[in-house]
């Protein structure tokens, strides 16, 4: 039960509106209420035995009511109305803590300590509400970083078949936005509860619990609080937003919302389309994603960033759900299957990637990166078809072949691992300049580790890197200011 219905009891409802219904039939999760002539659409119900409901639609004669429990409701039940919409508790004391959809911890913990109630559903802020989106926002993974830019208040969709890495790169990257004192929010939809205790594990283990809350629901979980939780989750973003806080929220996953949702749907006898999804489950996501934006703030532009999951099948992202997220969002980043079997992890494909607002956040030396890494992956790729037909090997081609092989090594990035953008920069333009060789991975990963060790450790190492990355506007610049030091920076890294 929600915090806001826990201080009154049946009969004070009774008593404050003066309704009462009952239950005339049951299809859990849905009930229809016979009575409660004044009741409203989104408005919340109380059963006499203490359960909630939210009223979904109301037909002719009956209204239509989402149960908020696993445990079915009798036919009979007395209801009363609240007189009020669905609200979640919300606050600075949820930081920390893993809650469901309406606020309510997981766990037999402390009460959680909320500022004020949220309606779970708002209208998206208008046109004149929001910002250009101009600032970056790092992942620490330098495929994306370098290839598929992010923009804070940007929505990109994470799309791929199960088990190709994709919830490891949200990890890598709530914990790249955490230190960097953005506040994250993973919902995770309907998971298994070893998953949810995953993203619990790798918050405490590497001590983000100032930054990051999870919001979740099981498999096991009442229909309704699994519809639920990404729009809690989202109404918990709002709030940090407009205390002037940037926000990080994590959707994993849409596609399994959308199949509770059509559960729902269809037991409430709505029409079937495609793939017997209801008609208005474009409108379902649309109207939770079109929230998260980069917003005008008291302090200057305060963002949602938005990271909702998709799933797909044997790697077709024409599906029908998919598709649709595609066209609510500002792109996508693709997890290929048949990348992650050759072994690049992350298995992103950068060619089938798209980011619609994240370009224009890069700076003139990124913007030179990208432009020559995209440049050169292709003609990469010519390159190997070439090869494969057994032709004979030039200096030329070997050069492009050895400078891939070293491009990929610094791809390849273990779980766990972040590197800060300039950095990533840096590393890449020694890579670039043929100073740092990749030709034993092992080593390479180990000299990668070291030098974001040092990055997060040493002080006068950041500022140098910082200042070198920093004074230029070109990326060309900046290759010419690196060139001659390049061997003064290998030494480093080898010496400490």
């Amino acid at each position: 039960m929600s915090a806001s219905y826990r201080g009154k009891e049946f009969e004070t409802y009774l008593h404050e509106t003066g309704e009462t219904g009952y239950a005339q039939m049951v299809s859990h999760p849905i009930v229809y209420i016979v009575g409660l002539p004044g009741a409203k659409i989104n408005e919340v119900v109380l059963f006499d035995n203490g359960e909630i409901g939210w009223i979904l639609s109301l037909p002719e004669g009956l209204v239509e009511v989402l149960l908020l429990s696993v445990h079915p409701m009798r036919i009979g039940a007395q209801v009363v109305r609240t007189e009020s919409l669905l609200q979640v508790p919300v606050g600075m004391g949820l930081i920390g803590h893993t809650v469901n959809a309406l606020g309510r911890s997981l766990y037999k913990t402390e009460p959680i300590h909320y500022d004020e109630m949220r309606a779970v559903e708002s209208l998206a802020p208008g046109i004149d509400k929001r910002e250009k989106i101009t600032q970056p926002m790092e992942t620490g993974v330098v495929v994306i970083d370098l290839t598929v830019p992010l923009g804070k208040g940007q929505r990109e969709l994470v799309i791929g078949d199960r088990k190709t890495g994709k919830s490891e790169f949200l990890l890598q990257t709530l914990l790249t936005q955490s230190k960097a004192g953005t506040v994250c929010i993973y919902a995770c939809v309907g998971k298994k509860r070893i998953d949810i205790k995953k993203v619990e594990n790798f918050i405490q283990r590497n001590n983000l619990s100032e930054n990051c809350m999870v919001v979740a629901s099981s498999s096991s979980d009442a229909l309704g609080m699994i519809y639920l939780t990404p729009y809690g989750a989202m109404s918990m973003a709002e709030f940090f937003r407009d205390k002037g806080r940037d926000v990080l929220l994590i959707i994993d996953d849409l596609t399994t919302h959308a199949k509770f949702y059509r559960e729902v749907s269809l037991l409430s006898k709505k029409f079937p389309g495609r793939a017997s999804y209801p008609g208005d489950i474009f409108y379902t996501h649309s109207r939770l994603l079109e929230r998260a934006g980069n917003f005008a703030g008291e302090n200057g532009p305060v963002s949602i960033t938005c990271l909702p999951v998709a799933e797909t099948t044997e790697g077709d992202i024409s599906g029908y759900i998919q598709t649709n997220l595609m066209s609510i969002t500002d792109g996508h980043i693709f997890f290929d299957t048949e990348i992650f079997d050759a072994g690049r992890k992350p298995s992103i494909n950068y060619f089938l990637s798209v980011t619609r607002v994240g370009r224009q956040t890069q700076s003139k030396v990124r913007w030179g990166i990208n432009r020559e890494l995209f440049s050169f992956l292709s003609l990469y790729e010519k390159t190997q078809a070439f090869v494969h037909f057994g032709a004979e090997l030039n200096e030329g081609i070997k050069s492009t072949l050895s400078m891939g092989d070293n491009v990929f090594t610094f791809f390849n990035q273990p779980m766990g691992q972040i590197i800060q953008l300039n950095l990533q920069i840096v590393l890449f333009c020694l890579i670039w300049v043929g100073s740092l060789k990749t030709s034993d991975s092992a080593n390479a990963r180990v000299l990668f580790d070291k030098a974001s060790a040092l990055y997060e450790a040493d002080p006068e190492f950041r500022n140098r890197v910082d200042t070198l990355v920093n004074s230029v506007d070109d990326f060309n610049a900046l290759l010419g200011r690196i060139a001659p030091m390049s061997g003064e920076f290998m030494s480093y890294l080898n010496a400490k």
